[in-house]
């Protein structure tokens, strides 16, 4: 298998420059290279006839160019233009922003063209996603690849490129699976599927190709996941906690509250792991105000009981003074020292804090990144606890971790993720799920209301406020610019404050404001002395006000779904009915599907399988997680059979094996980046 990973310079076909150009994109050896698949296929076995064109369908054509054309748009998009014949009819097609097809696609070429067919002005265009200029090379072949190209490459070079390391690498590729494996999957042989990905033969031996490649990653990344996964159990002077002193105990009999039949299960879960002598690494999911913040308290009691400390890492200030006040009343009549460090903390006290974490004093340290930071240091860390996980990169968690001696780790999360793509994408941690919510909990009544009703969303919840209930309003996001962000709240503040509820008192918050500005208008607004919250996202996540009823979401359209449901759960925590208006003005078919979703149902599970169908993996978090930008073929919506099929197959084969000098080999290069990330 070494052969495979030989520079592709000296390849027939290739040389330095092209070898340059592949590097660019991401194809480094003759591994890389088979596993570089088409991004599309021309089928000259499907080809339509324009004659027999309908809106809204995707087709191949083979045509004569007849004319070209271009002009710019008012708003400066480029538009190539070409009048395209067969022995039907002609059509107009279209590219957009590519001024550079004028010096390539001449009158009289003859091409193939893939594209979608659309209607304008009572004529049909075609927009094309894809085109080749026909010459003797494709003669041989009814389904043509296309691949991403970079610098000199084209079409018809990497084609012949391909066809020379299949014919004459291709035998040199490991099979991994046995013949019993294959059989009970359905699964071809990793050569044939190889080929076929590239030149297929059929539709059928294209889908088997797939099929096989996408099982193949992904029985791949569970390994990678499990590999990762058993190193960090395999490891000497682990933090194993066990009680010397009754403060769980003591802790639990003080809640206000009896723990749900789910939180008791969590609970056993991560106790079962604190009590073990190998590393935790957990992840608990649970939805908006399952109960998170009391499992996390419990199991901090637990650590320091056991003469451990304990760390809490929460993605903003907001959300760490918020734990910060919770565990100061769990943990009231304790001598359990507490302390929160965050960005905004001064420097006088932020000293005490570092010297008081050094000693030991401390023993359970709360905070935003500012826990990572290099000053930091702690006595005898054994509980490394991450909130809202999602909105920190695998190499964040780490650095906390290595701030005690392999302390145990339990990362957290309100943004709920389908189970089976839980298990995909967090293979390296255990799952634990919290479903229940705490009971007498009411569901949030959720409406969608298009902008021209925004009076009446405003005046009904005046008649709330009236009643001595608090609102938020969350001001519209209007693009990748925090300034701009800013700019939508004040101007909204302004409207509220001083027409809308010019009665009331009306806070503003967001996200760079002073930490002490942030504190005494949260503060404010929980004792009531503010009515209406004016927000950025700032308080997407952990802000818990009883008293708060309802939330306006103004141009919720420009939300993604799982951030319109986090918003939705500042409010229903307390006795009052509660209600999430969101106002939009909703053009696409998407962001329709996505509030309608919010309409319908309160489950965060139920609306995370809704997201990511929408959505798709890619995007799902907010930032990309360990291997899955690498994986070329296998998709995290569509293949969720080959998901379970590949975990079970990776749970079947021996460690020896997983371990074993090929399989290192194979992982290493299939997940270059990742590998990269974590040595990182």
């Amino acid at each position: 298998m070494e052969s495979l990973f030989r520079e592709l310079q000296y390849i027939k076909g290739v040389g330095p420059k092209r070898n340059q150009d592949l590097q660019k994109l991401g194809v480094q050896n003759i591994f890389d290279l088979l596993w570089y698949v088409p991004r599309a296929y021309f089928n000259r076995s499907n080809l339509s006839a324009i004659s027999d064109l309908s809106p809204d369908t995707t087709v191949n054509l083979q045509v004569r160019v007849l004319s070209t054309g271009h002009n710019r748009t008012g708003r400066g998009f480029h538009i190539f233009k070409a009048l395209l014949e067969d022995d039907t009819g002609i059509i107009t097609a279209v590219w957009f922003n590519q001024p550079f097809l004028a010096n390539i696609i001449k009158s009289g070429q003859e091409i193939l063209v893939t594209g979608k067919v659309d209607s304008r002005y009572r004529e049909l265009q075609l927009h094309v996603s894809a085109y080749e200029i026909l010459d003797g090379e494709l003669s041989e072949f009814n389904v043509v690849p296309v691949y991403p190209l970079s610098g000199s490459l084209n079409q018809k070079s990497l084609r012949k490129i391909m066809q020379f390391v299949l014919q004459n690498c291709l035998p040199d590729y490991p099979e991994i699976l046995t013949p019993a494996i294959k059989e009970k999957f359905g699964l071809t042989d990793i050569h044939t599927a190889i080929h076929n990905i590239h030149f297929p033969q059929s539709a059928e031996s294209y889908l088997q190709a797939r099929k096989r490649l996408a099982f193949e990653e992904l029985l791949l990344f569970q390994l990678s996941l499990e590999k990762y996964h058993t190193q960090g159990q395999l490891v000497e002077n682990c933090a194993v906690h066990q009680d010397k002193t009754d403060l769980y105990t003591e802790l639990q009999h003080k809640l206000p509250f009896t723990l749900t039949h789910d939180q008791e299960k969590v609970l056993q879960e991560i106790f079962a792991d604190m009590e073990s002598p190998r590393v935790m690494n957990r992840l608990l999911q649970g939805d908006v105000g399952a109960g998170k913040t009391v499992v996390a308290a419990l199991a901090m009691a637990k650590a320091v009981a056991s003469g451990y400390q304990a760390a809490l890492m929460a993605p903003t200030e907001i959300l760490a003074q918020q734990h910060y006040l919770a565990l100061q009343e769990y943990f009231a009549d304790s001598e359990v020292v507490l302390a929160c460090l965050t960005g905004g903390t001064p420097l006088p006290e932020r000293r005490m804090i570092l010297q008081a974490a050094r000693s030991g004093e401390i023993n359970i340290l709360l905070g935003t990144h500012a826990l990572i930071q290099e000053q930091v240091e702690f006595n005898n860390l054994g509980l490394v606890i991450i909130d809202e996980q999602h909105r920190f990169g695998v190499r964040q968690r780490a650095l906390l971790s290595q701030k005690g001696e392999n302390p145990d780790v339990l990362v957290m999360t309100a943004t709920p993720i389908p189970r089976t793509l839980a298990l995909t994408a967090y293979g390296d941690l255990d799952l634990s799920v919290i479903h229940e919510l705490p009971p007498g909990r009411k569901p949030v009544k959720t409406r969608y209301l298009p902008r021209s009703a925004r009076h009446q969303a405003y005046e009904f919840t005046r008649q709330l406020i009236k009643q001595g209930e608090q609102a938020y309003v969350v001001c519209p996001l209007v693009e990748e610019s925090e300034k701009q962000d800013l700019q939508a709240a004040i101007t909204l503040y302004e409207e509220l404050s001083h027409s809308i509820y010019a009665e009331f008192t009306v806070g503003l918050i967001y996200g760079r404001m002073k930490a002490d500005e942030k504190d005494l208008i949260m503060q404010r607004f929980k004792s009531g002395q503010v009515q209406v919250l004016v927000s950025t996202t700032v308080i997407e996540v952990g802000v818990d006000v009883a008293n708060a009823s309802v939330i306006i979401i103004e141009h919720a359209e420009r939300f993604g779904l799982s951030q319109l449901h986090q918003l939705r759960g500042r409010v229903g925590r307390g006795s009052h009915q509660s209600y999430c208006i969101m106002l939009a003005d909703a053009r696409t078919e998407e962001a329709k599907r996505r509030l309608k979703a919010m309409e319908k149902s309160n489950d965060g599970f139920e609306l995370a399988n809704e997201d990511l169908a929408i959505r798709g993996p890619g995007d799902f978090w907010g930032v990309r997680q360990h291997g899955l930008q690498e994986l070329k073929i296998a998709s995290l919506v569509k293949d969720i059979d080959l998901i379970r099929s590949s975990i079970e197959v990776a749970g079947l084969l021996e460690p020896e094996y997983i371990q074993s000098p090929i399989m290192n080999l194979y992982i290493k290069n299939k997940f270059k980046q990742s590998n990269e990330i974590a040595r990182n």
